[in-house]
């Protein structure tokens, strides 16, 4: 009787955990479509059917992004076995270009008031007009892609190709009478409030009730990988990451031995590669920076009063703007960014160059290298051996010829411990001061 009470109170148990595990899981956008984007959403639609949550929430304000990106959260939202609600919101956000796709391909679409979407015509990675057949190709490519979910999901098909062929946009009133988002909620609660009790119809052809009034809402934020790697995913900051390590490393090569620069140089070089490997980067761009250096090191060398220092900013300034060609404005450097870097970093280097070369040309003034050419002063008479006084030292001497007492005398050879000197001269008279 025990073991069968004990048993019920385990099932009943494990009923309850189950019951307060459904939840609903929630990620926010706010940021440009990319691989990170991806690599999340992906993580919040496995966590949700790990924990068996009643629906995935998507609250987006994107400008855009990659289409590659785009395509595998489209891929996970189509297959994720828990439906998907993508929620433009808050208040003045948008759902603009690779954002319209991901809206479009949600269980539920839906905007909070003051937002737009669309405007999702497709853009070369580097921006530049392409001639007609590509064009009309990447068009077809696109409209298919977005004919391919709009139609399955009752929506309408003309209007959302339109956003692609025409780059048209949309309020969202106006997107909800045109039937391209499912309904407009003012925030989160009272999205699901008017969600709950709705059934929809999933892409597999499957009709799930939403039960989501009162549920716990679980925010799912980005692990720490991921919020760095979402960080450097900025061109602008991949581009600021590489000029430090650059400047690092450049520090470290005038400098060896100091260790700290090459360190943190290896560092921030190796973070801007990884994060520009997952960004469209023209990698010729690297040609225009290494440039840049070659100008400012030759610069410091042969003192062209800053012509060659304004070609390396010129150089390096075009190898900002063109390292990252994103298909939107806000996945490449701006120009006032690569200008903020570019010139105090030409300038810098081009100091740093200037007293390293210095640093070379001047004359040793240590150890016996630095004692030829030295001016000392007699204290005895050389005939041929005696004693001078150089650079605050008594030093055996010998000369060629007689010096006397007091005479200045310049150090010709060094062999051990005694000088070769000679008379310095009519040049330097007896009250001449002594280095």
């Amino acid at each position: 009787m025990f073991r069968l009470r004990f048993l019920l109170v385990v099932l009943l148990s494990l009923g309850w955990c189950t019951s307060a595990l459904a939840t609903i899981v929630k990620v926010k956008v706010d940021d440009t479509i990319q691989p990170i984007s991806a690599e999340y959403i992906d993580r919040a639609i496995a966590h949700a059917k790990q924990t068996s949550a009643d629906a995935v929430l998507i609250e987006l304000n994107t400008p855009g992004g990659l289409v590659d990106s785009t395509r595998d959260i489209i891929q996970k939202i189509l297959a994720s076995p828990v439906p998907v609600i993508v929620y433009v919101a808050p208040t003045g956000a948008r759902a603009a270009s690779a954002g319209f796709f991901l809206l479009e391909s949600a269980d539920v679409a839906a905007m909070a008031p003051g937002t737009n979407t669309g405007a999702a015509h497709p853009v070369t990675i580097t921006g530049e007009k392409v001639e007609d057949t590509m064009k009309t190709k990447l068009e077809n490519d696109a409209a298919a892609f977005m004919r391919s979910f709009v139609g399955p999901r009752g929506r309408n098909v003309e209007l959302a190709e339109s956003a692609v062929r025409e780059s048209k946009s949309w309020t969202d009133t106006e997107a909800l009478h045109e039937h391209l988002i499912d309904l407009i909620a003012k925030d989160e609660a009272d999205l699901l409030h008017q969600l709950d009790g709705r059934t929809i119809k999933r892409f597999d052809g499957k009709q799930v009730t939403l039960h989501l009034k009162d549920q716990r809402v679980e925010e799912l934020p980005m692990t720490l990988r991921q919020r760095i790697l979402d960080f450097l995913l900025d061109p602008n900051i991949a581009f600021l990451v590489l000029a430090i390590g650059a400047l690092a490393l450049y520090a470290e090569f005038n400098h060896p031995g100091a260790v700290i620069p090459g360190v943190v140089g290896v560092i921030f070089i190796l973070l801007a590669l990884f994060a520009l490997n997952l960004l469209p980067t023209r990698y010729a761009a690297f040609t225009l920076i290494l440039g840049a250096f070659v100008l400012f090191v030759l610069e410091a060398k042969f003192a062209t009063h800053g012509v060659l220092g304004i070609g390396g900013i010129v150089l390096l300034t075009l190898g900002g703007l063109l390292l990252v060609d994103g298909p939107i404005p806000e996945m490449r450097v701006h120009l006032w960014t690569s200008l903020a870097i570019s010139i105090p970093l030409g300038l810098i280097t081009v100091f740093l160059m200037t007293i390293a070369l210095r640093a070379r040309r001047n004359k040793i003034v240590t150890g016996e290298q630095g004692l030829l050419g030295a001016i000392g002063e007699a204290r005895t008479e050389i005939d041929p051996e005696g004693k001078v006084f150089v650079m605050g030292e008594l030093w055996n001497a010998r000369a060629s010829s007689r010096v006397r007492m007091g005479e200045h005398v310049i150090v010709r050879k060094v062999e051990g411990l005694e000088l070769e000197v000679e008379r310095a001269g009519a040049s330097l008279s007896p009250s001449s001061p002594l280095p």
